[in-house]
């Protein structure tokens, strides 16, 4: 669970199923579908498909991308690394509210 204090995101499915949860509600998604987290939403997702899938996800305003970059210039692992994975997700006005959704 985590929450993105300044940004909208957006979750456009391709392929598979996912569950999603936003501020405390659950909803089932699949190809063509869309889930929506707006800024300050506490969310989460699950792959539900044993093949994965595919998703297209949008953050506006931009900028967010830096998280993943910054993530991987210090070659982070979760969940080994949380701690500063934490410190680093701050920077980008995101903060981790909870734990993965159970399979």
């Amino acid at each position: 669970m985590h929450v993105h204090e300044d940004a909208d995101e957006a979750f456009y499915i391709l392929e598979g199923r996912a569950r999603f949860v936003v501020d405390g509600q659950e909803i089932e998604v699949g190809p063509g579908d869309v889930a929506f987290a707006p800024a300050g939403a506490e969310h989460t997702f699950r792959m539900l498909s044993e093949e994965g899938g595919k998703q297209i996800t949008i953050l506006t305003p931009g900028g967010f991308e830096g998280f993943f970059q910054a993530v991987a210039a210090e070659e982070l692992k979760i969940p080994a690394d949380m701690a500063r994975i934490g410190e680093i997700a701050a920077d980008f006005q995101l903060r981790f509210t909870g734990p993965p959704l159970a399979p």
